[in-house]
């Protein structure tokens, strides 16, 4: 039996040629629509040169096994999240490798009513059939219709979640990156001009080219955000908005082109949902998290610590009913929109606050970077994650005020914290470190623990 290292711990992600290929990516298609008894699939793709092959491969694993296959083209992961639920699929996949180098690709898939899917509530089983290729005999009835056209719907529901009233003039710089989210954006941009929306957009690397002539789309990469900064300078724009490959995470730049850490456009957009319906749970990821609790703590919210990742977040807002969820790596998850992640509800939220407001991003966000800074993802490479873990933690945890074991590890200090975790998609170490006022504390901390991790 085969084993196929692309599977992760929610999603699929594997160098091409070696760990996914079109064979493969058939017998995962197949495998899906068994695995999950689906007879309605949504199936997507980003723009990576490979991901039009892939998602065909797909498309003719689910057709052997006599599922109907609404295919959405080029799209974004969210919208076959919205589609999966819109159209009463039984799952949906995303072929896309996101923010993954050139020589990747993978997918993301969702159960029936846009449900996450990770090892516990059926990828395990998905993989194990792939693997052995242990198929039912081919079943009668496959058939591909082109779904395209729920596009509309999608950008209706998008919209619902702002009050185009409360917007005032603005220009905003838009950065596709040369992902999916050039077409998809516009719908959305023509949708709001019908509204009378007072909005001008200045786009940047609009076309999808899978070919990335300008990098990988990762804004989250120090080296890719001064094209946005730039051009966000160089117009006058209030505000800059830039995705990453499949537009499932956005990023923002305010009026200066400073680049906005997530964990601010967290505590923001859990301030607008709990104005909005006050004592809602509002839920986060466990990296860095006290400016998002002291927001939702004043707010009269309930602050609830998931662990990181879209299927870990996605499954406590059902557990929990909380109205919104966000992570530190910009993505933003609505209960209201399947309690999936998009990359273009919390930008538009964004600017209906400001509207609301009438003060900038800049002005919005200065009181809380003051607040509570922090030191951004720090990545290392070392040969054993775990090893490097429990020495950091043999050092620390003595001297702890307070420790969280729910993602990695958490230690508390009083005027600082800091998380360690292995990330869960590349074989990295992150370190996150914040404080209450005191950023000399974190270049101190910073230094310090640095130093243990290369020395090990």
């Amino acid at each position: 039996m085969q084993s196929y290292s692309c599977f992760k711990a929610y999603d699929i992600r594997g160098k091409l040629g070696a760990e996914l290929t079109p064979q493969i990516a058939r017998r995962i298609g197949r495998a899906f629509a068994e695995g999950l008894a689906a007879k309605r699939v949504v199936l997507g793709r980003d723009c990576r040169a490979s991901s039009q092959e892939l998602a065909e491969a797909v498309a003719e694993g689910l057709l052997q096994a006599g599922v109907e296959v609404l295919d959405l083209g080029l799209c974004g992961t969210e919208e076959m999240y919205f589609a999966t639920t819109a159209l009463a699929a039984d799952g949906g996949i995303e072929v896309t490798a996101s923010h993954n180098p050139m020589d990747y690709n993978g997918m993301k898939m969702v159960r029936r009513g846009s449900a996450p899917l990770d090892s516990a509530s059926g990828l395990a089983a998905i993989k194990a059939l792939a693997e052995s290729g242990d198929f039912a005999p081919d079943q009668p009835g496959g058939v591909l219709r082109d779904a395209s056209a729920v596009r509309a719907q999608f950008v209706e529901a998008v919209l619902g979640f702002v009050d185009v009233s409360a917007l005032r003039p603005l220009k905003i710089v838009v950065n596709a990156g040369n992902g999916a989210a050039g077409p998809t954006f516009d719908a959305i941009a023509q949708g709001l001009g019908t509204r009378g929306a007072p909005l001008e957009f200045v786009r940047l690397h609009h076309d999808p080219d899978g070919s990335f002539p300008h990098g990988i789309p990762n804004p989250l990469l120090p080296e890719n955000q001064p094209a946005t900064a730039e051009l966000v300078r160089a117009v006058g724009a209030d505000l800059g908005v830039a995705w990453d490959g499949d537009f499932d995470r956005c990023f923002l730049f305010d009026a200066a082109g400073n680049f906005v850490a997530g964990e601010y456009i967290v505590g923001l957009l859990a301030e607008v949902f709990l104005a909005k319906e006050p004592g809602a749970g509002i839920v986060h990821d466990p990296r860095v998290v006290w400016n998002t609790q002291d927001i939702v703590a004043t707010a009269g919210g309930r602050a609830i610590a998931a662990r990181t990742g879209h299927a870990f977040l996605k499954q406590t807002m059902r557990d929990t009913g909380a109205v919104y969820g966000g992570e530190m790596s910009a993505h933003h998850y609505f209960r209201d929109f399947m309690c999936c992640d998009s990359g273009m509800i919390p930008w538009l939220l964004v600017v209906e606050l400001i509207g609301r407001s009438g003060r900038s991003l800049a002005e919005l966000l200065e009181l809380r970077r003051a607040a509570f800074p922090s030191s951004g993802e720090i990545n290392f490479r070392v040969q054993d994650v775990a090893a490097a873990v429990a020495a950091i933690e043999a050092i620390y945890a003595p001297q702890a005020q307070g420790r969280d074991d729910l993602d990695g590890l958490s230690l508390e200090f009083g005027t600082w914290r800091f998380n360690l975790r292995a990330s869960n998609t590349e074989p990295l170490l992150r370190l996150n470190v914040e404080s209450r006022g005191r950023r000399d504390v974190i270049d101190t901390a910073v230094a310090e623990i640095s130093a243990l991790i290369a020395a090990l």
